[in-house]
């Protein structure tokens, strides 16, 4: 098999057709049949949808199981990587998406848009752009052939920082001397699409190898991994599915809303990318390292934006758009880090032995 191959398979190769026609079933059945989709948007605690954190255990415990306790340990040796993320989500990503609010939704297509929500779309876009994915990573980093451990270790991090980064971040941009995040949504994020997650993976590998060493755990890995391909299908109509009426009624707005969000996926990362290369990163940390930095978490955004705007609010609108453009935009992200391997892995080899010594010293 080819190394730019697709790790999902054959299946996986036409995986943006499989989106693509998610996308518009999910659409069409959030439009036809609105009733039985509120039902399961209504399933929630604390602003976590449950249908869709079933589906995302579904995803992301494949790729939990193929982590190694014991090899967490080396994880230290990828601190460049880390360095890099760090920056771009906290020090970059935020900003970077206030700039492009400002301009594209302030300025730009402002005499396009209702002229009573301009700020709340702003803010909206604003509260997006500084909440960094906790779940999908998983995924992306899996696509990407990343290192499990730095992935997790790395989410991990990004989830300690964002309990004290992410008020301040949004009080400073949006202008407010307090804001109120839900802080229920936050943590109980960080247990049902982490901790859990990760308990079952590791409880279930012990029990794999205990009674069938490691070609039993290939085996399983083998079984299981299309499963993560279903449930980030099924997600996809499930999420497109929530928001079809909205989409159908207000199809151009949310398309000028999905600009600024467009722009900030491929501007930050580019920007993590071209540093983990120059840095000297290995492909394998570099992957997931940018696809941490590039997508953001969703379900926190949304949450905040209600509590704070309200639900029918613009700010509410602008990160449920947020939602609708993550999956699509990442996939895109992927198969580029999965095409340009050869010319990632041609600049940092260049750099990376003095990288490894350092790291190693």
């Amino acid at each position: 098999m080819s190394d730019r191959s697709d790790p999902l398979g054959p299946f996986a190769r036409y995986l943006s057709v499989w989106v693509a026609l998610c996308i518009l079933a999910g659409i069409a059945l959030g439009h036809w049949f609105p009733a039985p989709f509120q039902a399961l948007g209504a399933l929630e605690v604390a602003q976590v949808n449950l249908p869709v954190a079933v589906l995302i255990w579904a995803m992301i415990v494949p790729m939990l199981l193929k982590i190694d306790m014991g090899a967490l340990k080396e994880v230290g040796q990828h601190w460049r990587g880390i360095g890099v993320t760090l920056t771009v989500n906290w020090a970059f990503k935020p900003f970077l998406m206030a700039v492009l609010a400002w301009i594209f939704i302030g300025w730009l297509f402002r005499p396009l848009l209702p002229a009573a929500q301009i700020e709340s779309y702003i803010a909206g876009l604003i509260i997006l752009g500084a909440a960094p994915c906790t779940a999908m990573v998983f995924v992306w980093s899996h696509l990407t052939r990343g290192e499990p451990h730095f992935t997790l270790s790395q989410v991990a991090l990004n989830d300690a920082v964002m309990i004290v980064a992410f008020a301040p971040i949004v009080a400073l941009l949006l202008g407010l001397s307090a804001i109120t995040v839900p802080w229920e949504t936050l943590a109980l994020s960080v247990v049902i699409y982490i901790l859990i997650p990760f308990a079952v993976a590791q409880l279930w590998r012990r029990r794999v190898l205990a009674t069938g060493g490691e070609a039993a755990l290939a085996r399983t890995l083998a079984r299981i991994e299309p499963v993560s391909l279903t449930a980030l299908l099924a997600t996809l109509v499930l999420l497109f599915a929530f928001q079809g009426e909205q989409i159908v009624a207000q199809p151009f707005v949310i398309a000028l809303l999905a600009v600024p969000i467009l722009c900030q996926g491929y501007l930050t990362a580019a920007v993590g990318y071209l540093l983990n290369r120059r840095l000297g990163v290995a492909f394998e940390v570099a992957g997931p390292s940018t696809m941490i930095g590039a997508s953001n978490f969703f379900e926190l955004a949304v949450a905040t934006a209600i509590v704070l705007f309200g639900f029918e609010s613009g700010a509410a609108l602008a990160t449920v758009v947020g939602v609708l453009v993550e999956v699509p935009v990442m996939l895109s992200l992927v198969a580029i880090v999965n095409a340009s391997k050869g010319w990632y892995e041609r600049g940092a080899g260049a750099v990376r032995p003095v990288a490894v010594e350092a790291e190693r010293g």
